[in-house]
């Protein structure tokens, strides 16, 4: 790799992916292709933990706050319907039984371990535990060589 103006450009010799991103020898197209569709599929669970995070947060707040407009309702007098709120809904389960930091832990330890295993074991499997094999050749097939902003790796 060398050096201009704008960064570090490709040198032609040594052109390809890096190693850690190279399909090891043996591996079909088909394989690297289902890997890549079972790490994206990865990808939007991990999405949706963020969602479900922030259901939990957003939740969280929504009960302090509700508690904030409670306390103020008594305050200003109106102590039935201050009683009615504290009592059916300030702490409520937001499902049966659950806290959402019992969904979190329960979707944590359950589905989302279940599903880094599996990916990490068929990566392990089938790619000597390599990530990114579609990614990266797809990189190699539409980036343009010697370009800078193009290069194959830092």
């Amino acid at each position: 790799m060398t050096t201009d103006a704008t960064g570090p450009t490709d040198d032609p010799t040594t052109a390809g992916t890096d190693e850690a991103h190279q399909r090891p020898d043996g591996v079909d197209d088909l394989t690297v292709e289902a890997l890549g569709n079972i790490s994206e599929a990865l990808e939007a669970v991990e999405i949706a933990r963020g969602h479900l995070y922030t259901f939990h947060r957003l939740s969280g707040t929504a009960d302090f706050t509700l508690g904030k407009g409670v306390d103020q309702l008594r305050e200003a007098g109106h102590t039935q319907l201050a009683d009615r709120f504290e009592r059916e809904l300030v702490g409520r389960n937001v499902l049966w039984g659950r806290w959402t930091f019992q969904i979190v832990e329960e979707y944590d330890d359950g589905y989302y371990a279940a599903f880094r295993e599996l990916e990490k074991a068929a990566r392990d499997a089938l790619a000597e535990g390599r990530r990114h094999l579609y990614e990266s050749e797809l990189k190699e097939d539409r980036r343009t060589p010697g370009r800078p902003g193009h290069e194959y790796r830092p």
